[in-house]
């Protein structure tokens, strides 16, 4: 756990959380199909367009939480999500399932664009990456125990089972808003009049450009849940557990190594090198995945499978821990949220595309498909350098140094 005060609240708030979201993630699809009744291709219609609305709404909500408060933005929008969590438990058609999954999808990227507010406004520059470290590895946990809750509602197989994963899900972000009102609040910015367009994010080219940089990194999300499953199906039937086993040693890893990689980040020239070593282990990942297609005795096999996935974890790391420092170091301190719920569409796209193009080019193409995916990773890697140097020279002043400045003001409440 982090110090305490602020960082161990919202560790333990994201925490929370997580355990929730780990039981649902588990559970949903087989709810909405079997339960409720949704085809599968409606299903994935509806979670494609909620997440499309959902990244949308992330740089106004955000924006909200600069000129409201990010504290009290973030509860109502973890009360909301509840909410929407809380309406599953009652839909039985499309329609309502749309809207519930929207408004869900909707409230989660606005809490997060918050959340992510309401951290610069109370932790020190230099400590942030580190609390967002504590953060990753709090996520993984919660999503472990999570998975496990959800895999007892599985085992069970009824309608109460699933029923109660959904409650314990929305008691989860009303615990989250509970300690969220437990830290101080952080004071609204107050814009001048001549301080230009309200959404200047989107006027933003240079921090555009990392944004999408950041995106294409971020394939690699849906590597371990989707194209690796496929994978080994194809290539290696006998092998089908060991997608699972993977699964799990990546969030295992995450959870107790994210924090020690974290701590060599320390500012931009940090953070561009951590990305582009990240690059290349990701290449590096991508070319002992197609190695595994090789005729090779299984147990081989299954070692090399092993090894891309300790190389993609380690590439995992690195890429969160630079581009947590990126996208908090280049976003003005008045505009923390809108710009936080922008960088978060980076996450959105990867949710949204990545399976398309993941399916296309790795489980579809083979061996070149993993290649050009790793030399997708290097070149934007290599790439988000050059980058951030150019939206630092855009900033209209010069960025601190790592630990000279302090949070925002703050007001206890």
């Amino acid at each position: 756990m982090p110090r305490a005060g602020a960082p161990r609240v919202l560790t333990v708030a994201q925490l929370s959380n997580s355990v929730g979201d780990g039981a649902y993630y588990t559970c949903s699809a087989l709810y909405f199909t079997q339960v409720v009744g949704l085809s599968p291709a409606r299903l994935g219609v509806g979670l494609t367009v909620a997440w499309a609305v959902g990244s949308l709404a992330g740089v106004p909500l955000g924006h909200l939480a600069d000129r409201r408060g990010p504290r009290g933005t973030a509860v109502l929008l973890a009360l909301a999500t509840a909410v929407a969590v809380a309406s599953f438990l009652v839909i039985r058609s499309f329609a309502p399932f749309l809207i519930a999954v929207c408004l869900y999808a909707t409230a989660q990227s606005g809490l997060a664009a918050a959340r992510q507010a309401l951290l610069a406004g109370l932790v020190a520059p230099a400590e942030r990456t580190g609390v967002l470290a504590h953060l990753q590895s709090a996520l993984n946990a919660g999503l472990a125990v999570g998975a496990a809750l959800g895999g007892l509602a599985l085992a069970h197989g009824s309608r109460g089972g699933y029923l109660a994963v959904f409650a314990v899900d929305a008691l989860s972000f009303v615990v989250c808003a509970a300690l969220t009102l437990r830290l101080p609040a952080v004071a609204p910015v107050a814009r001048p009049v001549d301080d230009g367009p309200a959404l200047a994010v989107l006027r933003d080219r240079p921090y555009a450009l990392v944004t999408l940089l950041n995106a294409f990194l971020l394939l690699r999300m849906p590597l371990l849940s989707l194209a690796v499953p496929l994978w080994i199906a194809l290539r290696a039937p006998q092998l089908t557990w060991l997608a699972s086993a993977l699964f799990v040693l990546n969030t295992l890893g995450v959870a107790l190594f994210q924090v020690r990689t974290a701590r060599s980040v320390t500012g931009l020239r940090s953070a561009s090198r951590a990305v582009r070593v990240a690059g290349a282990v990701l290449l590096a990942s991508c070319a002992v995945f197609a190695l595994s297609a090789a005729d090779l005795p299984l147990w081989a096999t299954a070692a090399v499978l092993v090894a891309a996935s300790a190389l993609l974890l380690v590439g995992e790391m690195k890429q969160s821990a630079g581009s947590w420092q990126i996208g908090f170091d280049l976003a003005p301190d008045d505009r923390m949220g809108q710009y936080q719920g922008f960088f978060a569409t980076s996450v959105a796209a990867a949710r949204t595309l990545g399976p398309l193009l993941l399916t296309t080019t790795v489980v579809s193409w083979g061996v070149p498909g993993w290649l050009l995916l790793g030399a997708v990773f290097l070149a934007a890697g290599h790439a988000m350098g050059p980058a951030v140097r150019w939206a630092r020279r855009d900033r209209p002043c010069a960025l601190p140094e790592p630990g000279a400045a302090g949070p925002r003001a703050a007001a206890t409440g």
